[in-house]
Parts: C-alpha cells; sequence; structure tokens
C-alpha cells in the first residue's frame, strides 16, 4: 500500500457515500492550493487527468 493510500481510504471512509459536482470538487482543488501553493503541479496534474478521462488516447 503506498503512503497516499491511506488519505484516498480515509475519504472513501468518511465521505463515500456522499454525492457532489464537479464544480465542487474544483473548488475544493483551489482552496487546497490556495493554502498549499507547493502542491499547484500535483493538484493540476490530476484535475487535468480527471477532465480527460473520456479522451481517446494519443497514438504518439
Amino acid at each position: 500500500m503506498y503512503f497516499t493510500d491511506r488519505g484516498i481510504e480515509e475519504l472513501d471512509q468518511r465521505r463515500g457515500d456522499e454525492q457532489v459536482t464537479l464544480g465542487w470538487l474544483a473548488e475544493q482543488f483551489r482552496a487546497f492550493v490556495d493554502e498549499h501553493p507547493e502542491f499547484e503541479t500535483p493538484v493540476e496534474r490530476l484535475a487535468t487527468w480527471l477532465a480527460r478521462l473520456d479522451d481517446e488516447p494519443d497514438d504518439d
């Protein structure tokens, strides 16, 4: 188990039954980066990955 899995497991256990909008999630990402600017790049990468999940894979 990766260290980050603990946070994911806690999120699932504590809030897994909730429904949220992607707009709400985007606001939480912004608030997190405002408080922790050193995490701007990983949060941006995660947001971009989530935004593009349905895109066709590149043939590169």
